[in-house]
């Protein structure tokens, strides 16, 4: 289904030979409810923005964001809903992001101290999961995208 939704996307926009972006949802990846409300966000144009830590990217060995990268966004169904494509991408500390930044993910009550408790939440779980701790100095990938393709 994800491949197919791709090979879609590839015929709309004319484009051959882009290898298959990963597939992945918005949130911790397994909380469904949390997953559909922020596709939902991005699909409602309120969500242009997301973020993680740095140094969980090293710990996992998962690739670095790229500007100009799509990637295909899961809803809490494990199914395509929509390809974002990167537009720009900073690193700052948490506690220097903007609050432009962080009302670009479009979240809670679009309130700055909303998005940092929130995201200050998630990241200590995050870290947890992945054995180490948080700390709000710690660098954050802050990535602004646009939705290029949507059901």
């Amino acid at each position: 289904m994800i491949e197919t939704f791709w090979e879609e996307f590839c015929k709309n926009q004319k484009l051959k030979n882009v290898s298959m972006p990963e597939a992945w949802m918005f949130g911790d990846g397994a909380n469904t409810e949390m997953a559909d409300d922020l596709v939902n966000l991005v699909l409602e144009g309120k969500k242009r923005g997301t973020c993680s830590v740095f140094d969980f990217y090293r710990i996992s060995g998962d690739p670095l964001p790229q500007i100009g990268q799509y990637d295909i966004v899961l809803n809490g169904k494990s199914e395509p809903v929509a390809v974002i494509q990167i537009k720009k991408i900073e690193i700052v500390k948490m506690d220097d992001v903007t609050e432009e930044f962080a009302l670009s993910e479009g979240e809670g009550d679009l309130t700055y101290q909303y998005w940092y408790d929130e995201h200050k939440k998630f990241f200590i779980n995050e870290a947890e999961s992945l054995g180490t701790s948080f700390d709000t100095q710690m660098e954050l990938i802050c990535e602004n995208f646009e939705v290029v393709y949507r059901v």
